[in-house]
């Protein structure tokens, strides 16, 4: 009889940065949600993470981020904000309780997915290493999706601003707002799940 593959869990990652530069680029928020790999939540809500980091007096942002996100800057330097050391270790002991501890083969490690989720990749690397090292080698970006989506057709792309659509396909986004880490996983999800329905994939 044919051994049944272990399935990989899905681990959804948002970040917003001090700039789209990246290489002088720092991390101002985190958020992380972990599903299977049919959208099915393996953590419930109430573990998902949404950390901002803290800024140091001598940290600056760029002009897009202090004009589009100046509540967010604001909380990284408050007591809310927490240190980048510590938001990798409350990262890494979330995907060790849901996930297991770190397999030694990386092929049957969790699979990072997000949107552009190669942008964030770039700075967990630098700045999360206990995070990346639990991580499998691939990335499941759904930006992919979408450019095969919309590419030389008439179809429109996934509205991540029209709540009833995000609600019908992860419910209960609530309030959050775009731009905010948590609000982007959610909507990431979402959008994977309606091209999932769209495709008939899965």
């Amino acid at each position: 009889m044919k051994e049944e593959k272990k399935e990989t869990p899905y681990v959804w990652f948002d970040a917003e940065f001090t700039s789209l530069e990246l290489d002088q680029a720092k991390l101002l928020q985190v958020a992380v949600v972990i599903t299977d790999a049919r959208l099915n939540r393996l953590a419930p809500a109430d573990q998902d993470l949404d950390l901002c980091i803290r800024l140091d007096s001598s940290d600056s942002v760029s002009p897009w981020v202090a004009e589009h996100l100046p509540d967010l800057v604001q909380r990284c330097q408050t007591n809310e904000a927490v240190s980048i050391q510590e938001a990798d270790q409350q990262i890494a002991a979330l995907l060790d309780r849901w996930c297991g501890p770190p397999a030694q083969s990386i092929g049957e490690r969790p699979v990072l997915a997000g949107n552009s989720v190669h942008n964030d990749w770039f700075l967990m690397r630098k700045f999360l290493p206990e995070f990346t090292a639990r991580l499998h080698y691939r990335l499941l970006d759904v930006s992919t999706l979408k450019t095969l989506w919309t590419n030389g057709s008439d179809r429109t792309a996934f509205d991540k601003e029209n709540k009833a659509l995000l609600n019908k396909y992860v419910p209960g986004i609530g309030e959050l707002r775009a731009h905010d880490a948590l609000f982007d996983v959610h909507a990431s999800i979402a959008e994977l799940a309606f091209y999932r329905e769209q495709l008939k994939i899965g």
